[in-house]
């Protein structure tokens, strides 16, 4: 980092928080209630399922400015992903009633948890100084698991796909995101934990893109790698230097 640091941005899921259990334990036991069929491989199915229908999925990117009709387009993504698991491991009757209970969990707070370190490090970084802002795919639920979460006090700016109309890893995202700080992309880091959206999204941005890599299994070509958010402070407190 050749460049003093300014700003660090930070994805939001599984990186500042985690969901409680995994998302196919929760779709099974929720589905359970709406009469979907057990088999003795379905959790493992599930999250198979869920995996390669997000991946499949378009960008999160929707033509409406309108907060209601942005929620609506919002609740429409999710529900063909979550259809097309459910296409692939076993349709149910009552499948729209568990997609509506299941839509607005993950919304609520009380489903994630912070990582252990998240808090003390953002607070540190805000105390040395630096701007803090989230670059995310995640939609509009995020803020009220934010508040909810008890930091988003600890943030200057939050740039999500469906209110930007451009979805990570695009430089476009990155770029509105500067915009609100008004910095060169040069003068920030990005901090998330894929590698395609976050640490090579962000460099081709032109930001420093640091991965975050809690289990040691990603797969990089380089660059900035770090196991929890304690050890990116050394990283840019260097800059500063």
């Amino acid at each position: 980092m050749k460049t003093p640091i300014h700003v660090i941005f930070f994805d939001a899921a599984e990186t500042l928080f985690h969901i409680n259990g995994s998302v196919a334990d929760i779709y099974l036991q929720h589905a359970l209630q709406y009469g979907f069929r057990q088999k003795p491989d379905s959790l493992a199915l599930i999250g198979q399922a869920f995996q390669r229908a997000f991946h499949d999925a378009a960008p999160p990117i929707f033509a409406v400015t309108d907060p209601l009709k942005l929620k609506q387009c919002e609740r429409l993504w999710w529900f063909d992903i979550v259809h097309n698991v459910f296409y692939r491991v076993g349709m149910f009757e009552r499948f729209d009633e568990f997609f509506e209970e299941v839509f607005q969990l993950f919304e609520d707070p009380r489903s994630w948890t912070l990582f252990p370190e998240t808090h003390a490090v953002l607070t540190r970084l805000r105390e040395e100084g630096f701007e803090l802002g989230i670059v995310s795919n995640f939609d509009s639920r995020l803020f009220p698991v934010i508040r909810g979460l008890g930091i988003d006090r600890l943030f200057d700016t939050v740039t999500i796909a469906s209110l930007s109309r451009a979805a990570k890893p695009a430089a476009k995202i990155f770029e509105i995101a500067l915009e609100k700080h008004a910095i060169d992309p040069d003068e920030a880091v990005h901090v998330g934990d894929s590698v395609r959206d976050d640490q090579e999204g962000a460099t081709k941005a032109g930001l420093t893109g640091v991965l975050l890599d809690r289990t040691g299994r990603a797969q990089t070509a380089g660059g900035h790698v770090i196991r929890t958010l304690e050890e990116l402070l050394p990283l840019v407190l260097a800059s500063k230097k």
